[in-house]
């Protein structure tokens, strides 16, 4: 997808067997790419992915991904009428260059523009990847960033909102080196259960189970504002492979 048009959106199709579509922002971060990894393994739904610039997809992916800039993502959810979308949007301080704004501008803004242009495009499902933590009382920026923006989704009015809460993430990012995150995955399991029960909820969660969780919440079809923190994140992961499996023996 060489010499894209900024501000025109640009598909490419990625197999072609029909499944209810799901659509995906933030389909380049770490739970993005498994979302796509994981959906393309079977039939149950097609991915349709929107990010605002060309990226490397994950090895046989199996999807639709538009290239554009956000102000337009509300006519691709027009036109390609996902019933649900998966918003695995965000960035770090670091990236954000220390800048409050900046880190707001796409952990805040973006995420919030997306939950609208998708309303009001007909999309009624939402899954929002959170953080555990998440409170806009939080003394901590990012976590009261993330607890504003599940307050400002909420407003939004989708018939189905899921907000996932999970700890620290277990997997491998694509070209995104963390040392602190590293060290933390790799001391997790020696400390993890000498804490406090309350900081249960900030235990270690594999990223594969998250994406599974929001593949299978996305498709539930039960009205309602739900949270969910590692272990219910756990429980609608095995939901989707006991449902994967079965379609697969079928």
């Amino acid at each position: 997808m060489s010499n894209l048009r900024r501000g025109a959106p640009q598909r490419r199709t990625i197999g072609t067997k029909a499944a209810e579509r799901i659509g995906l922002v933030g389909a380049t971060g770490l739970i993005g790419r498994r979302v796509i990894t994981i959906a393309s393994a079977g039939d149950q739904v097609r991915i349709v992915g929107i990010a605002r610039r060309e990226a490397k997809l994950p090895d046989g992916a199996r999807m639709e991904m538009f290239v554009a800039e956000p102000s337009k993502w509300g006519e691709v959810f027009d036109a390609v009428k996902p019933r649900a979308f998966i918003c695995a949007l965000g960035t770090t301080w670091k990236k954000a260059g220390g800048d409050e704004a900046a880190f707001r501008a796409v952990d805040q803004d973006l995420i919030v523009q997306t939950a609208e242009a998708a309303k009001a495009a007909g999309v009624l499902n939402m899954v929002l990847v959170s953080s555990a933590g998440a409170d806009p009382a939080s003394k901590t920026l990012y976590l009261k960033v993330k607890g504003e923006t599940e307050r400002l989704v909420t407003k939004v009015g989708f018939k189905r909102l899921d907000i996932l809460r999970p700890g620290l993430l277990r997997g491998a990012r694509e070209g995104d080196f963390r040392f602190v995150e590293k060290a933390a995955m790799t001391f997790a399991p020696l400390v993890e259960p000498l804490l406090p029960s309350k900081y249960e909820m900030y235990h270690s969660i594999d990223a594969d189970l998250v994406a599974e969780a929001a593949l299978g919440l996305a498709t539930r079809r039960a009205q309602g504002r739900f949270t969910h923190d590692n272990e219910s994140m756990k429980r609608a992961a095995r939901e989707w492979r006991v449902k994967a499996e079965k379609e697969f023996e079928e």
